[in-house]
Order: C-alpha cells, then sequence, then structure tokens
C-alpha cells in the first residue's frame, strides 16, 4: 500500500441550484428547506440549503479518485454539520490520512469550509484498501 499517515487531497466545488435539484431528483428528497424560499425563511436558516448528503458527495470523490483512490470501498463515516451550506457557496473538501490498521483500513480525517472558512461539517471515514 502506497498511502501514508498524513497524506492529503482537496477539492473544490460551488453548490448551485440545479445541482441540488438534481440531486433531489435521484434521491426522491424533496424537503421544502432545500427549494421553498418561503418555508426556509421560517427555519433557523433563513433561506434554501444544500442537502447534507450533497456536499459529502465531495469528500467521497475524493476517495474515489485520490485518497485512498480507485478500488477503495466506504465501509463507515461519522460527520458532524456544523454551518449550513447555502446555494452559490464556494465548498473546499479535504481528506487526510490520520491512520492505517493491519487490515488495510484507512482512517481519514475529513473536513469540508466554505468561502469564508466556516467549518460546514468534520468527521472521520474508514475505507477498506485492496
Amino acid at each position: 500500500m502506497k498511502i501514508k499517515i498524513g497524506d492529503k487531497a482537496i477539492a473544490t466545488r460551488v453548490f448551485d441550484e440545479e445541482s441540488g435539484r438534481f440531486f433531489a431528483k435521484l434521491t426522491g428528497d424533496y424537503n421544502p428547506v432545500h427549494f421553498d424560499a418561503a418555508y426556509a425563511s421560517n427555519t433557523i436558516f433563513k433561506k434554501p440549503i444544500v442537502h447534507g448528503p450533497f456536499v459529502i458527495t465531495l469528500i467521497t470523490t475524493l476517495f474515489a479518485t485520490d485518497i485512498p483512490g480507485p478500488g477503495s470501498v466506504y465501509l463507515s463515516h461519522t460527520v458532524n454539520y456544523l454551518h449550513p451550506v447555502y446555494y452559490g457557496d464556494k465548498i473546499t473538501a479535504s481528506v487526510e490520512v490520520i491512520d492505517i490498521n493491519e487490515k488495510n483500513h484507512v482512517f481519514l480525517k475529513t473536513v469540508c469550509l466554505n468561502q469564508d472558512g466556516d467549518l460546514i461539517l468534520d468527521g472521520v471515514a474508514r475505507l477498506k484498501v485492496f
């Protein structure tokens, strides 16, 4: 295994409403907090927010393409949602290898920040590398 503790990868994406609607079509999650401005205005968010699992796809793309890379299998992930993502936000995701065990399980610290440097989410993921 070429992966080592401390390896990092980063990706950035702007989340737009059109992509959010496509995600909703794929998942069936049409919660009005994601698209209905009048509804969202009465929530703590005050405007529509991006689906949390959609934001995580930025991280899972890093798993598949960079660290650990193609052929790895996503086993588990704890995620703490700390700040909402709004349509138009530019999110930067980073993953960092924090441990590797004898079963070729790779543990990664996962973080997303918005364009203002606000911590959107953090967590730890476990992937199997073959």
